[in-house]
Order: C-alpha cells, then sequence, then structure tokens
C-alpha cells in the first residue's frame, strides 16, 4: 500500500475541512476534518523529521488556517484556502516529506 505523504495529508485537511464547513453548514464538521488531518500529518511529520519539525510544521498548519480567514477578504475564501494549504503542503515536503 503507498503511503500518502503528509504534504498531501495536511493540504488536504485544510481544503477538506473548508469544503465540509461550507457544504454541510455546520462548522464543527469541517472542524473535525481540519484537526483529524493535522493530527493525521503532525504524526508522520515527527517519524519522518523528529520532533522539532513536526512542532514547527503543526504551528504552520494552524497559522495556516487562521491567516486564511483575513486573507479570503483580500481574494476570496478558495483562492485563501488553496493559498494556504499550498503554503502548508510546501513546508511539509520541504521539512519532511523529501527525506522519506
Amino acid at each position: 500500500m503507498a503511503k500518502v505523504p503528509a504534504a498531501a495529508v495536511a493540504a488536504g485537511g485544510l481544503i477538506g475541512g473548508y469544503g465540509v464547513a461550507r457544504w454541510t453548514k455546520k462548522r464543527q464538521l469541517g472542524g473535525v476534518v481540519l484537526a483529524a488531518a493535522g493530527a493525521m500529518a503532525a504524526q508522520q511529520w515527527r517519524r519522518q523529521a523528529g520532533g522539532k519539525a513536526a512542532g514547527a510544521l503543526t504551528v504552520a498548519y494552524v497559522a495556516a488556517f487562521a491567516g486564511s480567514h483575513p486573507l479570503a477578504k483580500k481574494v476570496g475564501a478558495w483562492p485563501s484556502v488553496f493559498g494556504v494549504a499550498g503554503a502548508v503542503a510546501l513546508a511539509s515536503w520541504a521539512v519532511a516529506d523529501r527525506r522519506a
């Protein structure tokens, strides 16, 4: 079975969390998706790059979620979510996934 890169898990959590919240109109459900993907990505980051890197990438994941809100007011919701998801995916790849 092929392993899903942590970059894809993290980006998918940000995009999926927003999508679920928007389409179901239940923000809490989107938060569950966001948190579950973040926890899965954090476990992979810890295994691949160690605790400090996992901590830094987790902070980046949460900051991307928080930062997408004000950014959405400038560029729109979906472009904001895709932008921050791409940034987190790139950071994940650079710090953890390319080592695997």
